[in-house]
């Protein structure tokens, strides 16, 4: 008899494994308590994955296949992951034992690690998820995402023309895709699901496990299974994509999703195949070229193609190291506002608060507002990473390290991003509404009620002009400096110091 492993983000129901039911395979699923405790998780992040592992483990029983799910009542017993397969090797008496290449890399080491020590024949097989070797970063141009993202382009035939080049002369329409939310366009109610997960509530509370966010147990709004995540795809097909990539850095009060996808949970737990999701979109587009232009699809295509695909080859390349890197040498610890939203700055609030509510927030509030903050303050990466694994639904360590540490808090020197995603309020007032209501006058660059982004922001490129000042895409902002008067640059300085002695007060 053969065992197999399936982890909580593993549940492709296309994987070979599962074309031809084999009764002398076994299944093995498993909630941890090992993956509830290695970072502290949103409350809906445990639940869905707990849920939608259930759902899985019920679809293969139903398909025929012979499963072993433990919930975390039966798999307490066990303090690791080792010694739980340890356990059910010898329960089932298996002659082999097999496991899915994971996705993070303490996953992977661990398993490899005790694997090697099995008297009996053990194999690892590939996840059948992505579309890149997890040794792409050196069979495809690495230098910059873009370059990255047009090989991929033209490997699966993605928006390109009769003659391989592509749609509308032009591989990125990024240009378009940056326009604020007006006040008068309509958004689209998001596609939520009421799952019930009362039961595993009661579990997480009986077994102590330590959670942040809020969450309804008779209410998940997260899609647990694939046919839900079909139904999330199709409505934002419909109702998402036209408007999709013209406003996908726009930042609002006026609700929580816009018109992104929150797909991200659905592909990084393998329910959707990210060339399903594109290919879906692509073919949306051509029959509806009326109402969906090709910036707006080719926008969301390449979060998918190019920068889902980017993160997770750099990963693979540069760890376990890249878990340390800090090239700024940031070690301020992270504000208490980050846990509760208690804080002045409107923005902020705002981020904070909706991913405490949803466990979630689009990719500029991530960037942009709570990022651009801890890296204008200098805050230790190392917390950063904790916070954004932990609060968010779709946070893998393989997706989230390289857009934190490295995009966001630029701790890689480069890698990532070539420059610093720092701004000043200048860039929040363009692309979002929160300045109107703020305690912060965004205009002000100096004293105690002008915006903390704008001193914070001079400050930071002051402080580290040292690594920052020969980069060529901050020369404009370093000539900026050096313009100004001196009382004007001090009176900035001083302010951006009281700002951070004074971080828990913002």
């Amino acid at each position: 008899m053969e065992l197999r492993l399936i982890l909580g983000d593993q549940l492709n129901a296309g994987h070979s494994w599962f074309r031809t039911p084999d009764p002398a395979v076994c299944y093995l699923m498993a909630e941890l308590r090992q993956e509830t405790d290695y970072c502290r998780h949103h409350r809906q992040k445990v639940l869905a994955f707990f849920a939608a592992m259930r759902a899985f483990a019920t679809a293969l029983t139903q398909a025929g296949h012979r499963v072993c799910y433990l919930t975390l009542d039966e798999s307490a017993r066990w303090p690791d992951l080792p010694t739980l397969l340890a356990a059910q090797l010898e329960a089932y008496q298996a002659e082999r034992f097999a496991w899915q290449s994971p996705d993070e890399w303490r996953l992977a080491s661990q398993l490899k690690s005790w694997a090697a020590g099995l008297a009996i024949p053990a194999q690892e097989v590939e996840s059948e998820h992505f579309l890149t070797p997890r040794d792409g970063w050196q069979h495809y141009p690495h230098g910059r995402m873009e370059f990255f993202y047009r090989a991929l382009r033209k490997q699966y035939g993605v928006l390109l023309d009769e003659g391989g080049q592509p749609l509308g002369g032009r591989w990125n329409f990024d240009a378009e895709n940056r326009a604020r939310l007006p006040d008068n366009q309509p958004i689209p109610a998001p596609l939520t699901f009421a799952n019930e997960v009362s039961e595993i509530d009661a579990m997480l509370t009986r077994h102590g496990v330590n959670t942040i966010g809020h969450a309804d147990a008779n209410a998940l709004p997260w899609p647990v299974t694939r046919r839900q995540s079909r139904a999330l795809l199709e409505h934002f097909l419909v109702h998402g994509l036209p408007h999709f990539g013209r406003y996908q850095d726009a930042l609002s009060e006026r609700g929580w999703s816009l018109f992104h996808s929150r797909l991200s949970f659905s592909l990084n737990s393998k329910m959707l195949h990210p060339l399903e999701v594109i290919r879906a979109a692509e073919s949306r587009w051509r029959a509806n070229q009326a109402t969906i232009s090709l910036s707006q699809v080719e926008g969301f295509i390449r979060q998918i193609l190019g920068w889902r695909e980017f993160v997770r080859v750099l990963y693979w390349e540069q760890m376990p190291a890249y878990g340390r890197v800090n090239f700024l040498g940031a070690d301020r610890p992270l504000p208490g506002f980050f846990w509760s939203s208690e804080t002045r700055m409107a923005c902020m609030r705002h981020a904070i608060r909706q991913s405490l509510e949803y466990g979630y927030a689009h990719h500029i509030q991530r960037l942009m507002v709570t990022g651009n903050f801890a890296l204008l303050a200098g805050i230790d990466p190392d917390e950063v990473d904790a916070w954004y694994l932990g609060i968010y639904v779709d946070a893998i360590e393989w997706v989230e390290l390289p857009n934190t540490r490295g995009m966001s808090q630029f701790a890689d020197g480069g890698l990532m991003g070539s420059k610093p995603y720092a701004s000043s309020g200048a860039y929040l007032a363009r692309m979002g509404h929160y300045c109107k209501g703020c305690h912060y006058e965004v205009k002000a660059r100096s004293g105690p009620d002008s915006c903390p982004f704008n001193s914070l922001y001079w400050h930071f490129l002051w402080r580290h002009r040292d690594k920052l000042g020969a980069n060529p895409r901050l020369a404009l902002p370093y000539a900026n400096w050096d313009g100004q008067p001196e009382a004007q640059r001090q009176a900035m300085l001083a302010t951006a110091e009281h700002h951070l002695l004074h971080l828990e007060c913002l």
